[in-house]
Parts: structure tokens; C-alpha cells; sequence
């Protein structure tokens, strides 16, 4: 049999350093996001993204004409505190 053993602490941090390269990398200068670059920007489908952290007090959001979008520079903000926060659940 087989037993694997999972050091979390090291996974969050990989979790970590992997959000803030992707985002570093994928940075095009884009003022908002729209659902559907949040999702690309996180690996998270949006139904994953609103169980999670979308109804998050302070997940920087707003809806115009019926379509979310997320000011770029207060989501990735937002993001790397919010992992940083899933450590202490």
C-alpha cells in the first residue's frame, strides 16, 4: 500500500508563489476584469469563485449593467490576502 504525506504549509506557499507568478505574467495593463478573466486569472470556474471568495466583504467587485467586473490592481490585492487568510481556517 501506498501512503502519501502532505506538508501544508509547503502546498500554501506553492499556492501562493504560483498565484503571484501568474499574475505577475498575465499583467497587460487591464484596469477591470470581467468574470470571465477573474477565472482565467485564478484556475477557479466562476461558480468555484462564488463559493469562495466572491461574497468575501471584501472582495472588490462591481456590477455595471447587469456584468461584474473587478478593478485588476484591488482583486490581486484582494487574492494574495485571501490566500494568505485560508492558512488560519
Amino acid at each position: 500500500m501506498i501512503e502519501v504525506n502532505v506538508d501544508q504549509d509547503t502546498v500554501e506557499k506553492l499556492t501562493k508563489d504560483e498565484i503571484q507568478k501568474r499574475l505577475s505574467e498575465a499583467d497587460f495593463d487591464l484596469v477591470l476584469w470581467d468574470k470571465h478573466e477573474l477565472t482565467r486569472r485564478t484556475c477557479m470556474s466562476w461558480s468555484t469563485i462564488q463559493k469562495t471568495f466572491f461574497y468575501h466583504p471584501d472582495c472588490p467587485k462591481v456590477k455595471l449593467g447587469g456584468k461584474w467586473y473587478f478593478k485588476a490592481e484591488e482583486m490581486k490585492d484582494f487574492l494574495l490576502k485571501w490566500v494568505e487568510e485560508q492558512k488560519e481556517d
